[in-house]
């Protein structure tokens, strides 16, 4: 693997749509109460991914000091784990991300909010500060939080809570009490995404003291949490439709559960952690998918 394919292979390309399904989901949100600004969305969509490829970077690093990346790990090669990439390459990729992260967040919270009121830009910095440490904290440092089964909060925090309301914010400067649904069914897919992860990963995580809630609730208590996410998510995105849409012919976003519903099948008769491999890519495009859809709905079929 040459240099160029092991950076493209650590920034894990094939994880951004999911990232930016908060930022489809908030701009929706936003367009529903008639506010637009397509400056905002194209810094906030470039944000969201190179905070995404930051944390993959970082956890990248992380799972490789750390040993968890061995050769009992289920899924592709990491570039620290597989030494395409050697410690220093990559702990210098991630400060260059981080840097970049910063030169993408200014912009975004000046085209925003301007210098006007100095209290809205100083919080976004302070988040995007935050969404930086949380990156790499993730699977860096002596206590990182997803080794204390702490990663499920954070990305339901920063995919769902965050992802979706501040990006709502930045356009509105307010939050509608109602978009914490979406919000949260963006948020439970993003976690059940994780969720996947750390299901596939169960017998490789426990071995090397990666204590996710997984490993600390088992396999199968596993897999029940992840039916519970996911109908979260159905049940907000539900209740969010026909409080404030209500047009039935909006509805066809609904559709991007149908390919979540066979999943749960696969994901139910499963008994061996590996299998579960390659439904990963499939929550996170059905996702992607039902993000992408509500924005159309919101915007061309209203």
């Amino acid at each position: 693997m040459n240099k160029l394919k092991a950076w493209v292979s650590a920034a894990r390309l094939r994880t951004l749509p999911l990232s930016i399904s908060g930022i489809l989901v908030g701009t929706a949100l936003a367009n529903l109460q008639g506010y637009a600004d397509m400056v905002v969305f194209c810094l906030a969509l470039l944000t969201t991914m190179a905070f995404q490829i930051t944390s993959n970077f970082a956890n990248d690093y992380g799972d490789g000091v750390k040993g968890t990346d061995s050769d009992d790990r289920v899924g592709p090669k990491r570039a620290l784990q597989s030494g395409a990439l050697k410690k220093g390459e990559l702990k210098s990729g991630i400060i260059i991300s981080v840097v970049f992260c910063l030169c993408l967040t200014l912009p975004l919270i000046y085209r925003a909010f301007g210098i006007e009121n100095w209290l809205n830009p100083l919080l976004f910095l302070a988040l995007g500060g935050f969404s930086i440490w949380a990156a790499i904290r993730y699977t860096m440092g002596n206590t990182p939080y997803g080794y204390r089964g702490l990663g499920d909060i954070f990305v339901f925090i920063f995919f769902g809570l965050l992802g979706v309301l501040g990006c709502l914010f930045l356009y509105t400067k307010t939050v509608n009490y109602l978009a914490i649904l979406p919000a949260i069914a963006i948020g439970c897919l993003c976690v059940g995404v994780l969720n996947l992860n750390n299901l596939r990963d169960v017998d490789s995580d426990r071995n090397h003291g990666k204590n996710t809630l997984v490993v600390k609730m088992g396999f199968q208590n596993g897999k029940k949490y992840h039916y519970a996410l996911i109908l979260i998510s159905l049940v907000a995105m539900l209740t969010f439709h026909f409080i404030s849409i209500k047009s039935t012919t909006q509805l066809f976003y609904f559709v991007a559960y149908i390919p979540i519903i066979f999943h749960l099948k696969k994901v139910h008769v499963t008994k061996v952690p590996a299998q579960l491999d390659t439904e990963l890519k499939k929550l996170a495009l059905s996702t992607f998918l039902l993000s992408f859809l509500f924005y159309v709905a919101v915007n061309y079929f209203s």
